[in-house]
């Protein structure tokens, strides 16, 4: 039959259900427990009250087997005509693959060994008009799985597990920082002014206030402010907008944990980011040595640490002195001809150099350190090199997964490397400096180690996922009508 053909069906099944005094969309349900935790304590003769999906329905004769399923697990129902009454079975003949339903029974074991609930009564809970996919594995169109992630959800148990599994990630996260007294805060997600990284940001405007608003890019700034307040150790799990591409490790929306750390600095957020990691990997996986897209990542601590001045100044010859005219020239000589920058700034060429970096095979966590201070605005220098940050990267898998500074909280200092930065900055364009927040550094900021981590590509490493898309319930789609090109 045809889809609309298919759908006529059920809504004449429908309205069958109504002509007979069916509620078609029931009501309130109790059951007496999930389906695994009956079969976890299977015994025979329990009574139980089970609900979710029928996802099989195979009639012999007299008899109905079918399989019902909810989030935890699947189990058969064995359906005798002699059992219920016959208006039951007439009407559990007509449901169709899709349908929710409870059902009352007994537990028993069949003939051929299936843990199974002898049905003594079973209600309509939610009459399905759509037909699920037969194979929904077979689909090659992945795109359609994200717009219609709710029948992802259904047909797809794997798919159901990740993001299980990510909300336990993030569940880890919180007690892991709970227990080193580190206090969940919010901050705004609408933001006067884009701040605390670069990136395109989402305009909008508030009307009460005639004033334009960004849907934020990072919450750093804020957090900052928390430090300078007494909060000595503050983290946030929040969720950034950048107005930017889409790809298998992009998407505008997404979740980033920032950790900030009075009295502390990047060594602190180094050790910090070794302990949560492989801990989550040992939870999630059950092994610090996970496999991700066919190769083994290793987090167990501790971590490689590479200089990213001294690998850009064996590869490139760059020196962080250099202008962009002569790190263009010394990137063209390793690239060949194919680079294109909008505006030349040293910023913009380090940008390529970056994307060189993370395309390397670099499979184990590893933790890149000494990053030139003018692609640092808010971290402090070395002592010894006022040209190198401490700051660092963590890369897995040829994925960055982290940052972190030792923060920068010398105001006068702040506000020059800001000014600086604003000039250079080629990827928005429209960032103005934070008055209040140079104003809140002049009250005085502890020392501190700030971190960020991507929550969305560590469980994509944690799920083996191949696409950020793959860990989103939701991502941002393209308009289905939208024309190519557009």
């Amino acid at each position: 039959m045809e889809v609309d053909e298919i759908k006529q069906a059920r809504l004449n099944k429908l309205n069958a259900l109504k002509d007979k005094g069916v509620e078609p969309y029931g009501h309130r349900f109790e059951r007496t427990e999930c389906i695994a935790a009956t079969l976890a304590d299977f015994s025979e003769e329990k009574e139980v009250v089970l609900a979710g999906r029928v996802m099989a329905s195979r009639k012999h004769g007299k008899v109905i087997f079918m399989d019902l399923e909810d989030q935890s697990g699947r189990i058969q129902l064995f359906v005798k005509e002699s059992v219920i009454t016959p208006e039951q079975f007439e009407l559990i003949q007509n449901l169709d693959i899709g349908d929710i339903i409870g059902a009352s029974g007994i537990l028993f074991v069949t003939k051929t060994g299936q843990q199974s609930v002898r049905v003594k009564g079973f209600e309509v809970l939610s009459k399905s008009l759509m037909t699920l996919p037969e194979k929904w594995h077979g689909l090659k169109d992945v795109e359609v799985r994200y717009r219609q992630r709710y029948v992802d959800l259904i047909a797809n148990k794997d798919v159901r597990e990740v993001f299980v599994k990510r909300s336990k990630i993030i569940s880890l996260i919180r007690t892991f920082l709970d227990k080193q007294n580190f206090l969940e805060v919010e901050t705004p997600m609408l933001q006067p002014m884009a701040g605390g990284a670069r990136g395109r940001p989402f305009a909008s405007k508030h009307n009460a206030y005639d004033m334009d608003v960004f849907l934020r890019i990072a919450p750093e700034l804020y957090l900052k402010r928390l430090l300078v307040g007494g909060l000595e150790r503050v983290y946030e799990i929040n969720r950034n907008f950048r107005n930017e591409g889409v790809s298998t490790r992009h998407n505008p929306e997404f979740t980033m944990l920032e950790v900030y750390q009075s009295y502390g600095d990047y060594s602190d957020m180094m050790k910090l980011t070794e302990d949560l990691v492989s801990l989550l990997a040992k939870e999630i996986t059950g092994s610090c040595k996970v496999m991700y897209q066919g190769k083994e990542i290793d987090f167990s601590a501790p971590w490689e640490r590479r200089s990213f001045a001294g690998v850009v100044k064996e590869k490139f010859d760059i020196n962080p002195e250099d202008n962009a005219e002569v790190m263009l020239e010394k990137v063209k000589k390793i690239k060949g001809n194919k680079i294109k920058i909008d505006k030349l700034t040293r910023s913009a060429v380090m940008t390529i150099v970056e994307d060189v970096l993370e395309e390397d095979e670099i499979i184990n966590p590893i933790f890149f350190t000494d990053y030139f201070t003018f692609l640092c605005p808010l971290a402090k220098t070395k002592k010894d090199n006022p040209a190198i940050s401490e700051r660092f990267e963590c890369f897995v898998a040829g994925m960055e997964i982290g940052n972190a500074y030792s923060e920068l909280n010398d105001p006068q200092e702040q506000r020059r490397r800001l000014t600086e930065d604003l000039e250079d900055d080629v990827e928005t364009g429209n960032r103005t400096i934070d008055e209040d927040f140079l104003n809140a550094l002049e009250y005085g900021m502890p020392p501190a180690g700030g971190l960020g981590i991507g929550i969305d590509r560590l469980v994509m490493l944690l799920t083996d996922a191949p696409s950020i898309r793959d860990v989103i319930l939701f991502p941002l789609m393209k308009p289905q009508n939208s024309e190519e090109g557009k």
